[in-house]
């Protein structure tokens, strides 16, 4: 690079933002499907790894749990599918790695887990899932 053309250069490079580099953006909940709510190639090919997505926490079910449910748009109250219904292509149920503390249901925030796929009910909660994350960590955003 010439020095003129840095020099002219590094005033922008001052004043823009600091982004933190990370190593995968995360996914979107709807990446998770198809439009006819079959899962995407992507969710096919990530299924058994760790993948980080973006969303709010809904108010827990039961409080001490590892357990909640992330959705794409905050909710004052969590939303209930049971075995049968269409599920909906914008929550993702997730299993903490330890007891969850809750967030406000209008925070943004961040869990990474390993992706699950296919039909399954929580024992404790009887809570019907599709596609869920396990071993989940997560940050405000």
């Amino acid at each position: 690079m010439h020095r003129r053309r840095f020099l002219a250069l590094a005033p922008a490079l001052l004043l823009a933002p600091a982004c933190p580099v990370r190593a995968e953006d995360p996914i979107r909940l709807r990446d998770l499907y198809n439009k006819d709510l079959s899962f995407s190639d992507l969710a096919l090919a990530r299924q058994g790894q760790r993948l980080p997505v973006r969303g709010y926490m809904a108010p827990p079910l039961k409080a001490n749990s590892v357990f909640f449910v992330l959705t794409n748009r905050p909710m004052a109250v969590c939303p209930f599918c049971e075995p049968g219904m269409p599920w909906p292509d914008d929550i993702l149920a997730i299993y903490a790695r330890r007891v969850v503390e809750v967030e406000p249901f209008n925070v943004p925030i961040l869990v990474e887990g390993r992706l699950e796929l296919g039909d399954d009910i929580d024992p404790e909660f009887g809570f019907y899932s599709k596609v869920r994350l396990r071993d989940a960590v997560f940050s405000r955003l």
